[in-house]
């Protein structure tokens, strides 16, 4: 090879990586993924969102990259998290089962598109303008968890007939108090009879203490209230209430899967996989102005025998029947 073939050689081999520059794909869509939870308590929903992006074809660490942001708990938490993620720049904020990192986020953000998954209403919460036409830079999911209060406190009545005292177990200064707390006085004159109100949700300690509380006067039935700081302290809530014999209702199957006596609502894991769904059509390019808040379809029973036989509760037929699963 002589010289002058040999420098045009070199010549064309510096060029390839630039060449090869310009044939790479855009720079990754990154996610930030707003949790009031910690990784450790969310490993099932994740894989749901997961599964939810990968409908739209998005796959983790292929085509997409997931920022989280954990808030271990504590819901004071989000608004330093959700500005971490404008800083960021992400693509999306996407913020499953989180009331309080929804409205983190859209005060964070004009923008920035966000995927939230609640359990209440978006209209009354000030983060959407209707359902079908959300307006501005913010759609998602809806699970209506917290409008399902009258119904849970009615099961809880035919389960638990003796009680003598009505308690719901409510998480202070979450986003969802105040709805939850309205729910719950609405739902007094079908149920007949009042419902006290028992706060407890910034510890383990916190909650350990409510349920003292609670025992110190017999013939109580409980209603744990949606959050999700109850949700992540699950089990806990599951052996107290097994401890003190306190006949009690959840909103999500959750905590009946561990030993809780009944719950009735949405799929938690349902809620995770819709928002990534949705998660995936806003990074495809659809505007979360014209993507309508999506609501749930079923609603699901689960009733733990196990745990109704230790209670001494004798579950009455027509509940079986109505069971989405009994667990025996």
């Amino acid at each position: 090879m002589n010289r002058r073939a040999f420098i045009a050689l070199l010549g064309s081999a510096a060029a390839w990586p630039l060449t090869a520059q310009a044939q790479q794909p855009a720079t990754t869509p990154v996610i930030g993924f707003l949790a009031p939870n910690s990784a450790q308590v969310s490993v099932k929903h994740l894989e749901a969102f997961r599964k939810g992006l990968s409908e739209n074809g998005y796959v983790e660490g292929r085509n997409v990259a997931i920022e989280f942001c954990w808030a271990g708990g504590r819901e004071d938490r989000l608004p330093e998290l959700a500005a971490d993620l404008v800083r960021r720049q992400v693509a999306v904020i996407a913020a499953p089962a989180s009331t309080a990192g929804a409205l983190a986020a859209k005060a964070a953000t004009s923008s920035i598109p966000i995927v939230f998954g609640i359990g209440s209403d978006p209209v009354a919460l000030g983060l959407v303008a209707s359902l079908n036409r959300p307006g501005g830079n913010v759609t998602g999911v809806t699970n209506l968890n917290v409008e399902l209060t009258a119904k849970r406190l009615g099961l809880l009545r035919e389960l638990a007939p003796q009680a003598t005292r009505f308690v719901a177990l409510v998480s202070p200064n979450a986003a969802l108090t105040d709805p939850t707390v309205k729910e719950v006085h609405a739902s007094v004159p079908t149920l007949g009879v009042p419902v006290e109100i028992l706060y407890a949700g910034n510890s383990d300690r916190d909650i350990e203490a409510a349920f003292a509380n609670l025992s110190q006067k017999p013939g109580a039935a409980l209603l744990v209230t949606p959050n999700a700081f109850f949700l992540a302290r699950r089990a806990l809530i599951v052996t107290l209430a097994a401890r003190h014999a306190l006949p009690t209702v959840y909103f999500a199957r959750e905590f009946a899967d561990i030993g809780g006596l009944i719950s009735y609502g949405t799929s938690v894991d349902n809620l995770y996989e819709r928002t990534g769904i949705y998660t995936g059509r806003v990074l495809k390019g659809e505007k979360p102005a014209d993507l309508p808040v999506a609501q749930p379809t079923k609603f699901e029973m689960v009733i733990n025998l196990l745990t109704a036989k230790a209670l001494a509760i004798d579950v009455p037929d027509k509940l079986l029947a109505l069971a989405d699963e009994v667990i025996e």
